[in-house]
Parts: structure tokens; C-alpha cells; sequence
């Protein structure tokens, strides 16, 4: 039960960062968290290396979006299929 809400709570976050910023801001972000910088974006995490997950998974999806021409869910499938959450 506990790992069905934590999968919940990944997917609406990642989903949120899709939906909200550009792949470029994205981008920033992901290398503001790896310089230990004020990201510019609100970025959902406990900590900076959930933030940054989030951020990566978030690219990763537009990615295949765009070059797929994939919706937001088939490309979280298709991402959730490359990682697996415990």
C-alpha cells in the first residue's frame, strides 16, 4: 500500500514539472541541483536528490514526448519501464 502512494506521488510530481516548465528550465534546474544552486523553478522533494530524480525523470520524459510523439503517460510508462521504485 505504502509503495502504491509513494508511485502516486512520484507520477503527480514528475507530471507537475512537465506540465509546468520548459525542457530548458528543466535543464537549469537539474544543474542548479548539481551545483548546489537556488533553483529557479519550485522543484516537490524531501531532499535535493529526490528534487533532482524528479527533475531528471521530468527531462527524460519530454524528451520522449517529443521525439516519440508520446503523451505524458505513455512516455512515464515507457521511462517507468528504464527504473524501478521500491
Amino acid at each position: 500500500m505504502i509503495a502504491a502512494d509513494s508511485n502516486t506521488m512520484k507520477f503527480l510530481s514528475i507530471q507537475k514539472l512537465v506540465e509546468k516548465y520548459t525542457f530548458e528550465q528543466l535543464q537549469e534546474a537539474e544543474y542548479d541541483i548539481i551545483q548546489e544552486r537556488k533553483m529557479k523553478i519550485e522543484v516537490e522533494g524531501k531532499d535535493q536528490a529526490a528534487k533532482l530524480t524528479d527533475v531528471i525523470a521530468a527531462v527524460w520524459i519530454l524528451e520522449e514526448m517529443k521525439s516519440r510523439n508520446l503523451d505524458f503517460s505513455e512516455a512515464f510508462f515507457a521511462y517507468s519501464q528504464k527504473v524501478r521504485v521500491y
